[in-house]
């Protein structure tokens, strides 16, 4: 599996694990604080598919820039880069949102929690069932990987 069909992979059930938080986030908005809570359910549910999806673009221009060496400075530099904007972002919607009147802060934090904890969730399962080899080297022709016979080891 590739790094575009995993990152493909991750976002896909991230828009799904995004419907499911806006539905069961928006009844339970409701029933706390009717509209209110039904638009914060949708505000944190956003916020949590655009910081999945800059991740996500980070990585994906990350190797696209470093041609697929992970151990390079563009690499880290595009994903800290990446990294750093969703802290700022985070930290500026916070003040900005933290003060209207419109939002439930308890649905909206409860939405956006779920959300991105779903989303690690996802991020861990999609990776640990890509199957992506941990050894780049191609094995010996002559042993396919196992050790010669009467090789000590």
């Amino acid at each position: 599996m590739t790094t575009n069909q995993i990152m493909q992979r991750i976002l896909l059930w991230g828009g799904i694990l995004a419907a499911a938080v806006a539905v069961v986030g928006g009844i339970v908005g409701w029933l706390l604080a009717a509209g209110a809570g039904v638009a914060s359910a949708l505000v944190g549910t956003a916020l949590a598919i655009v910081f999945c999806m800059l991740t996500a673009a980070s990585i994906l221009l990350a190797f696209k820039v470093s041609k697929g060496a992970m151990i390079s400075g563009a690499f880290f530099g595009i994903v800290l880069g990446g990294w750093l904007l969703k802290f700022v972002l985070f930290i500026v919607l916070v003040f900005v949102l933290g003060d209207q009147d419109w939002l439930h802060r308890g649905v909206a934090f409860g939405a956006l929690v779920a959300a991105v904890i779903g989303s690690l969730v996802i991020d861990c399962v999609v990776i640990m069932t890509s199957r992506q080899p941990t050894i780049d080297s191609d094995a010996d022709d002559e042993t396919q990987g196992r050790p010669a016979r009467g090789a000590q080891a």
